[in-house]
C-alpha cells in the first residue's frame, strides 16, 4: 500500500455527503460562468478566484439560519450568565449529596425560565462546523468537484502516464519540489499500475507556475504537451492583478496584501461581532476575557498560516469576513430590536409544543415564568417539590391525603401532580417516600 496523502474526494460518513453538496454548488458556478466564455478568443469569466468568493458567499448565505440562531443562544446566555454564578457561588464547596441535587435542580430551573438547555449553543456549533470543515475540503480539492477543470488536468495526467518510468521521476519531482501535503517515500518501487489518474492529478493540483515548469524539465519527451495544457489551468487560476491562486503570497509581490487583509478583516469581524454582546456583566466574566484573547490570537495566527499557503486560501477567509461582516451588521440591528424578553417567550413557546408532543404537560405557569422579569429574578434554596415545582414552571395542586399520611399535627402539604417521566415528577415521588 503506498505512503501516500492524497487530496482527492472526502468519502467520510459525515464529511463525504456534506462536501459533495458543496461540491455541486461549486460545479454549478463554474460551469454557469462557463456559459459565458468565448473559448475561440480566451475571453471569459470561468474563473477559479471568482467560483470561490461565490461559492463563499451562497454557503455563508445558507449557513445564516444557524449563525442567527448562535447570536440569539449568545443573547440568552449572556443574560443566564449571572444567574448561573450566583448558584455556583452559594454551593461553592458544598459537596454533598443534598447540596449538589439542590444546585442541579436550581440551575435546570434558569435553564427552563429561558426556555433553553445547556447544550442549545452545542448543538449549533456542532451543526456548522462540519459544514466548514467540508468547505476547506472542497476549495483544497478544486479538480476533484468541478469537472471541467479535472478535465484540464486530465490531459496532462494522461501524458504523464505515457512515459516510462514516470512514478519515479513524479517522486523525484514532489521531493525536489517540496509540494506540502504528499508523502512520496515509498513512492518508488511500487507497481505503476498502482498510481492511478486521480493522483497523478493530486500531484499536478498542487504545482504553481514556477512547479509546472519544474515538471516539464522533469519530463523532455512531453515538454511541450505539459506545457500546452498547463496554459489553460493557469489561466483559470489568474486572479485580479495577475496574481495566481496556486502561488504562495510573497514579500516583493502584491500578494503580500492577500495575509495582511485577511488578519485585518478577520479582526473587524470578531470586533463587530462582540459589539452585539452589550451585557454589562460581561467584563468580570472570566469566560468572556479568554473570548478576547483568542479573538486578538486567532486573526493573527491565520495570517501567519494564510502567509504559508496558496492565495486561493487567503482569498476564501477574506471573502468569508466580509460577508460575515456584513451579516454580523444586520443581525445586530435584528438583535437591538428583539428583547430577552420576547425571545424567552418564543422559546418557552416551542418547548411547550415540543413537551406537548411528548405526552407532557407544562402547566399554564410558563407563561407566568416566561413574563418573570430577567434583571430581578432570584433563584432561592429549594426546600420541597412545590419551590421546584415554581421555578421549572409546572402545575402543582394540593392533596389532603398526604397531609394526613405524612404530617403528625395535620398541616396541609403540597403534592406535585406533573406528567408521569418529567423532572419534577421524580421529584415528587422521592418526596412521598420520604413521607411515608
Amino acid at each position: 500500500m503506498l505512503d501516500l496523502v492524497f487530496l482527492t474526494k472526502e468519502d467520510g460518513l459525515l464529511m463525504g455527503p456534506i462536501s459533495r453538496v458543496l461540491g455541486w454548488i461549486l460545479n454549478g458556478i463554474y460551469e454557469f460562468l462557463a456559459l459565458f466564455t468565448d473559448d475561440v478568443n480566451g475571453i471569459g469569466i470561468a474563473n477559479i478566484a471568482l467560483c470561490i468568493v461565490l461559492f463563499t458567499i451562497i454557503v455563508k448565505m445558507l449557513m445564516l439560519p444557524l449563525t442567527i440562531k448562535q447570536q440569539k443562544s449568545t443573547k440568552l446566555s449572556s443574560q443566564m450568565s449571572p444567574e448561573l454564578s450566583a448558584i455556583n457561588e452559594k454551593y461553592k464547596g458544598k459537596t454533598d449529596e443534598a447540596s449538589r441535587r439542590k444546585m442541579q435542580m436550581e440551575t435546570q430551573a434558569v435553564y427552563d425560565k429561558y426556555g433553553t438547555n445547556p447544550m442549545a449553543g452545542c448543538l449549533t456549533l456542532l451543526i456548522s462546523l462540519p459544514i466548514l470543515f467540508a468547505l476547506y475540503r472542497v476549495i483544497y480539492a478544486i479538480p476533484a468537484y468541478i469537472n471541467d477543470v479535472y478535465d484540464m488536468y486530465k490531459l496532462a495526467a494522461n501524458a504523464i502516464q505515457g512515459v516510462e518510468g514516470y512514478a519515479e521521476t513524479l517522486a523525484t519531482f514532489v521531493k525536489d519540489a517540496g509540494i506540502a501535503g504528499l508523502k512520496v517515500e515509498d513512492f518508488v518501487g511500487y507497481d505503476i499500475g498502482a498510481i492511478t489518474e486521480k493522483n497523478v492529478i493530486d500531484i499536478l493540483s498542487k504545482c504553481n507556475e514556477g512547479t509546472w515548469a519544474t515538471l516539464t524539465a522533469a519530463f523532455p519527451s512531453i515538454s511541450s504537451q505539459l506545457t500546452q495544457y498547463s496554459e489553460p489551468i493557469l489561466h483559470v487560476h489568474k486572479f485580479v492583478g495577475g496574481l495566481n491562486i496556486l502561488n504562495n503570497p510573497g514579500l516583493k509581490s502584491i500578494s503580500i496584501l492577500i495575509p495582511i487583509l485577511s488578519t485585518a478583516f478577520q479582526f473587524l469581524q470578531t470586533k463587530i461581532s462582540m459589539s452585539g454582546n452589550k451585557n454589562k456583566t460581561a467584563k468580570d466574566d472570566p469566560t468572556m476575557a479568554s473570548m478576547k484573547s483568542m479573538n486578538i490570537f486567532l486573526p493573527i495566527m491565520s495570517g501567519f498560516i494564510c502567509f504559508m499557503m496558496p492565495i486561493g486560501a487567503g482569498l476564501y477567509w477574506i471573502i468569508s469576513s466580509v460577508v460575515q461582516i456584513i451579516q454580523q451588521i444586520f443581525i445586530n440591528r435584528y438583535m437591538d430590536k428583539i428583547t430577552v424578553e420576547e425571545l424567552i417567550e418564543k422559546n418557552q413557546a416551542k418547548r411547550a409544543k415540543k413537551l406537548k408532543k411528548m405526552g407532557i404537560d407544562s402547566g399554564n405557569k410558563m407563561a407566568q415564568v416566561a413574563k418573570t422579569s430577567t434583571k430581578s429574578i432570584e433563584v432561592e434554596e429549594i426546600k420541597t417539590t412545590k419551590d421546584y415545582a415554581n421555578l421549572s414552571g409546572t402545575t402543582v395542586e394540593s392533596d389532603s391525603n398526604v397531609a394526613e399520611e405524612g404530617s403528625d399535627n395535620g398541616a396541609e402539604e403540597t403534592k406535585s401532580t406533573p406528567a408521569s417521566g418529567s423532572i419534577s415528577g421524580y421529584a415528587n415521588i422521592l418526596k412521598n417516600r420520604n413521607l411515608k
